[in-house]
């Protein structure tokens, strides 16, 4: 149906340009001398060869040598010519006409060869570069059916990746191949097919950089499957390292003061009973930190510690922090630079962690008996607790790496801690909507910020 509606409109066409390289003659007739205007109908023919082709000038042609004998030479109104010159002249209009009109149709066809080139060229670089972002091959198909289709010069395209579904009644389907390697199918409707030498040079590129695409798209999977297999691994011997070194230690300690409390043939005055008691109960609540640490991470992990906010101050939450650590509290010095802090909107149980771990953080890494220093202050909408050690600080390259978990802090040439205390501490505060970060200052310990969004102030209730 498109070949024949093609056909009938170069047939219009020729006849249109005829009729009005014939007109534009008797028009001119008068003024000029008839076998100089029968050049106007080299017009037709050229107009013609660029819109439909030699064949049609070719015809456009023959027909034009013989209107113009019909027309304008005698004896007119027939086709036979009183002059010989007049033979020489239609055979000169008529070789000028076909060479003129093939030229024409030679160039177009090249400039229509040269518009398909660079669609295609354009097609091929636009699907490289869609295939190039991230995200799934497949969430990318529709888009390039669309740039397919136009450089096909087709009215739509449906491609298949990987697939051996045959072709309805209403399709026709070429495969996309890629060397020996099958990629996929496209389908076209039927009738609406691609010309035969566009499809045979450009669906193999295009197969190609699909397949090299599907390629990629394994390989990064393959990649991230082989990286979480790994952090997996890393996890679990960080968790066994933990596990066979802060548990065997208050486990011990247990067993040894238990053994020693029900040995009756030790003779144990109360003071003995006493420090016996107090290293379990020390060793218990060591276990019992590290049993809340792994559950704290669990939840953290699995997006499952989820805040219910209340309004509190943040002198409240540091003294119920330091009310949980016990005696050690009485090494922390509390400086505050707002006799009436702003509330804060948190959930308290979390803030409370985040804070008792900061102050465990900052005992453990501090010399024996010197003071850890908790200080609170407003600033840009934010409360900010700083908490400072007298430790050795940190590195630069340790500011960032301490919230890690299983990084374990170094002292005294040996671990410290299970290396999971930072790590849930930054968790809740993230929770919480909350920053924390580590700071060093040169010649001082490290110091731990917590900054809390500030809530409004709840009005005074009047007398």
């Amino acid at each position: 149906m498109a070949i024949l509606r093609t056909r009938l409109a170069g047939i219009a066409a020729g006849l249109l340009a005829l009729g009005a390289a014939t007109g534009a003659i008797f028009a001119l007739k008068t003024v000029a001398p008839v076998l100089s205007l029968g050049a106007i109908y080299v017009l037709a023919v050229l107009v013609v060869a660029i819109g439909w082709g030699t064949v049609y000038a070719v015809l456009v042609s023959v027909a034009s040598m013989l209107a113009f004998n019909w027309f304008f030479l005698p004896p007119r109104h027939t086709l036979s010519l009183r002059d010989s010159e007049n033979w020489f002249a239609l055979g000169v209009y008529l070789a000028i006409a076909i060479v003129v009109g093939e030229l024409a149709a030679s160039a177009r066809r090249r400039a229509v060869e040269a518009e398909q080139r660079r669609r295609e060229a354009t097609l091929l670089a636009d699907v490289s570069a869609i295939l190039l972002e991230s995200g799934e091959v497949l969430a990318k198909i529709r888009r390039i059916e669309r740039l397919a289709a136009d450089a096909l010069a087709v009215r739509g395209a449906h491609i298949e990746v990987e697939s051996l579904r045959r072709p309805t009644e209403s399709e026709r389907v070429e495969e996309l191949r890629a060397g020996e390697r099958d990629v996929g199918r496209i389908f076209f409707a039927r009738g609406d097919e691609p010309a035969r030498d566009v499809a045979a040079r450009l669906l193999p590129a295009l197969a190609s950089l699909l397949a090299v695409a599907i390629d990629r798209e394994r390989l990064a999977h393959k990649a991230l499957a082989a990286e979480a297999l790994h952090r997996s691994d890393t996890v679990k011997t960080a968790i066994l390292r933990s596990v066979s070194h802060d548990l065997r230690s208050p486990l011990t300690a247990i067993r040894a003061a238990g053994e020693g409390l029900d040995n009756a043939s030790l003779e144990l005055d109360d003071a003995d009973r006493a420090d016996l008691l107090a290293t379990i109960r020390a060793a218990t609540r060591r276990l019992d930190r590290l049993v809340a640490n792994l559950l704290d991470l669990a939840r953290l992990e699995a997006d499952a510690a989820k805040p219910r906010p209340e309004l509190w101050t943040v002198d409240e939450l540091i003294a119920r922090a330091l009310d949980a650590i016990g005696p050690d509290a009485d090494r922390v010095v509390v400086l505050s630079t707002d006799p009436e802090p702003a509330p804060i909107r948190v959930d308290a149980r979390q803030i409370e962690r985040v804070l008792v771990n900061l102050l465990e953080n900052a005992l453990k890494f501090s010399p024996e008996g010197a003071e850890v220093e908790v200080t609170t202050a407003e600033a840009d909408g934010d409360v900010v607790v700083r908490v400072t050690d007298a430790g050795p600080g940190l590195t630069a390259s340790e500011l960032e790496r301490v919230f890690e978990p299983f990084e374990w802090g170094v002292g005294a040439g040996e671990r410290k801690g299970t290396g999971l205390g930072l790590a849930i501490a930054r968790g809740f505060a993230q929770a919480n909507d909350a920053r924390l970060w580590a700071e060093s200052p040169p010649g001082s310990g490290a110091s731990f910020a917590l900054a809390l969004p500030a809530a409004e102030r709840p009005a005074r209730a009047r007398a």
